[in-house]
């Protein structure tokens, strides 16, 4: 029974370790044997073994020779048997080498990292975001799942690639979602934006099931499913369909708004537009006296987020309490 485990574990091994095991074995065993036949040519066991290892790898310096006639018989032996287990060792391993490389690239392989950020689907926005993102945070790591890529889109930006269903669960732990610590997950523009957006909220459940203390980004075309993408615990939401509308009716009213916006949004990717705390010296202060304040610091205030509600440009008069954030633009 000892001797079937002992083969049965064996058998468990990859083929790589297998005809790597037997090419040590076969060098330890022949060294010891041309050693024992022949002393006074091989003084010692690592000389055999030495001369074993010189010989399988065809190098021949001829250093070491076996003299006697069963000596040579024993290199034949070794030449014959173990050249061959030597070849296809490298052989196998090179195979193996390009299998995983492949593996990798048709996303086959799970992620084991921690602290990376989840990104559901490819499309212009995914590349824009992963791209962005890769500039600002070079040593971030970006998981892509995405159903429909056959290869990584991305390989030289430090993207792992998982192709998959991002709604099931098996899908979702190749990409170790338990230790991610946020997710993005875009429409799905190529389905109609009602079963767009509920396959965006079914990848929210899945994720938060897995993982409910990810913080969660969810794009969402039609208004009405806003609420329950914030029942299914999404973080923040980013309504697509809205935002272009609010550049489209200002182009509209103003010749080439567009242009100027998107130059203003790429300008402030990233970290330069965000919300910091308000400090204990600008508690009860008015909107006016804490922009002057931050203008000092080269800080720009645009608005005040007091609890679900955000104020943009208020009244110069408006009291700024210990619990508000600043929405301010900064380098």
């Amino acid at each position: 029974m000892k001797v079937g485990g002992l083969l049965a574990s064996y058998l468990r091994w990859h083929v790589v370790y297998r005809i790597l095991s037997i090419i040590i074995m076969m060098i330890i065993l022949f060294g010891t044997i041309i050693h024992l036949l022949e002393p006074n040519q091989f003084p010692t066991i690592f000389d055999g073994i030495w001369w074993a290892i010189i010989t399988t790898s065809t190098v021949g310096y001829g250093d070491f020779v076996p003299a006697s006639t069963i000596g040579r018989l024993v290199a034949i032996i070794l030449i014959l048997a173990g050249t061959g287990f030597v070849t296809t060792y490298f052989v196998t391993l090179a195979a193996t080498a390009v299998a995983k490389e492949n593996e990798f690239m048709e996303g086959k392989i799970s992620f084991k990292g921690e602290h990376q950020i989840i990104i559901i689907g490819w499309n212009g926005r995914a590349y824009e975001t992963i791209t962005h993102l890769s500039k600002l945070k070079p040593a971030i790591e970006i998981i892509l799942i995405d159903e429909s890529l056959e290869h990584n889109p991305l390989p030289n930006k430090n993207v792992h690639f998982i192709k998959g269903n991002p709604s099931q669960d098996h899908t979702l732990k190749k990409a170790n979602v338990n230790s991610a610590i946020m997710a993005l997950i875009t429409a799905d523009q190529s389905k109609d934006e009602l079963t767009a957006d509920m396959n965006s909220i079914l990848t929210l459940l899945a994720i938060k099931g897995l993982n409910c203390n990810i913080y969660s980004i969810v794009e969402i075309l039609t208004s009405h499913h806003v609420n329950n993408a914030e029942r299914a615990g999404a973080d923040e939401i980013v309504q697509t369909t809205k935002l272009s509308s609010y550049v489209m009716v200002n182009s509209l009213l103003s010749h080439g708004m567009a242009h100027t916006l998107l130059k203003m949004l790429d300008h402030l990717k990233g970290s330069k537009i965000m919300y910091i705390q308000t400090t204990t010296d600008l508690i009860n202060q008015t909107f006016r006296d804490v922009s002057h304040s931050l203008l000092c610091k080269r800080i720009l205030l645009i608005g005040v987020k007091r609890g679900d509600e955000s104020y943009v440009n208020p009244s110069h008069s408006f009291l700024i309490k210990a619990q508000d954030e600043l929405l301010v633009i900064m380098d």
